[in-house]
């Protein structure tokens, strides 16, 4: 009976050699969107994933927040300004918050992170006074452009993906971030960095894989074998078990030597590759993001020169820093304020006043001040006479 050609063997091909990459196919957590333009969500996103993967940017967003420092109200009337700076430190803002400290930490947070940052004042429906001040997250709501060009409202989008408008638009509060002409809803901090936080990560993921290739030692036992010995086989197993209960051994922490007769050849593999420096490249691009942030490497706790300290320079600079991201926050701060007044029946006419920034050393500043005191009263002296 014939076989049915369906069912026929086909002859043995010799497979075409190929390429075959025998590493980890995952990458770092910008991998995913490199190479894409990022809007919306996926952007809010990638930029809390490099906070989130590199301890050092986490930490100079954390710097800039606390040295923003506090703020209190001033009124014209001292009872009435006393009164509303004790609303603004007792005020509920979210769970286990208290205070309108803890909110403008929580909104200068999402103001850096994300470019933008949407608060919202819960008036109650009883006392008609306000009762909680809550930070919402960007990532849920969606900028509804209006006729005008400052005609802008607040929307929430559903799960089915429509926005629909909020309803108390005079409740929420929108703050963006050095807005553009093209981004007139703010951009983050952290534009820029996703390239160079990729290149970072994977120069860490290399130290990481090489250290495991190198850290944990392996061990090429390689056994030539005897003229005229047509089989080896047997003798290479041999080796190879009693290989591996030395090494099994030294794992529970027992010693136990290894002997074999003939020609054996034992090498560590990796042991003549070297691992590059990864010292100079890390360092270029920790200057790049830091040079971002606009704050000393040495109060990061990079220690690049051994004399290293703020200059007066450094610290002019940082204040203005500080100086412009409070400037940013403070119509919405204002406008909590005058709504507190205008729910108490008052005149809105509050205004807020920030803490002094103090980032001179204080030695230094008490000398300068000698020295311009001395310097008017020198161009007081010269006048008379």
């Amino acid at each position: 009976m014939k076989t049915p050609r369906l069912f026929q063997r086909k002859p043995a091909q010799i497979a075409a050699a190929q390429a075959v990459q025998l590493r980890d196919t995952s990458s770092a957590p910008f991998g995913a969107l490199s190479g894409r333009q990022l809007t919306g969500q996926a952007e809010i996103a990638l930029y809390r994933a490099l906070r989130e993967n590199i301890p050092l940017v986490d930490a100079a967003l954390l710097k800039l927040i606390r040295l923003a420092g506090g703020f209190y109200a001033v009124c014209p009337d001292e009872a009435e300004a006393e009164a509303l700076n004790e609303f603004l430190r007792t005020v509920p803002a979210g769970r286990g918050q208290m205070g309108a400290q803890a909110f403008l930490e929580a909104y200068l947070d999402s103001l850096l992170t994300c470019g933008q940052a949407v608060g919202e004042m819960v008036v109650g429906s009883r006392s008609g006074q306000i009762e909680a001040l809550l930070c919402g997250d960007v990532a849920s709501v969606e900028m509804i452009a209006g006729t005008g060009p400052l005609d802008m409202r607040i929307g929430l989008r559903d799960i089915g993906g429509a926005v629909r408008e909020l309803p108390r638009q005079e409740l929420l509060l929108f703050t963006p971030n050095n807005p553009q002409p093209r981004y007139p809803y703010g951009v983050s901090l952290l534009r820029g960095m996703p390239f160079l936080a990729d290149i970072l990560l994977k120069i860490y993921r290399s130290i990481g894989l090489n250290w495991e290739r190198v850290g944990n030692v392996r061990f090429a036992v390689v056994c030539k074998p005897d003229e005229g010995v047509v089989d080896a086989s047997g003798q290479a197993a041999q080796i190879a078990g009693e290989w591996s209960a030395a090494m099994q051994a030294g794992q529970a922490e027992r010693v136990r030597d290894f002997v074999a007769v003939g020609d054996i050849d034992i090498k560590v593999i990796g042991a003549d590759n070297q691992i590059l420096d990864s010292q100079v490249p890390v360092r270029q691009i920790l200057e790049q993001l830091i040079a971002r942030t606009g704050i000393p490497p040495f109060l990061l706790g990079l220690n690049w020169s051994s004399t290293e300290r703020m200059s007066s320079q450094q610290a002019d600079l940082m204040t203005s820093e500080i100086a412009a991201l409070r400037r940013t926050v403070t119509p919405a701060l204002t406008r909590v304020c005058r709504l507190w007044q205008t729910l108490e029946g008052r005149a809105p006419n509050a205004r807020i006043e920030w803490e002094v920034v103090n980032l001179q050393d204080e030695v230094e500043e008490a000398r300068a001040n000698l020295m311009r005191a001395q310097a008017s009263t020198i161009a007081r002296g010269t006048r008379e006479v």
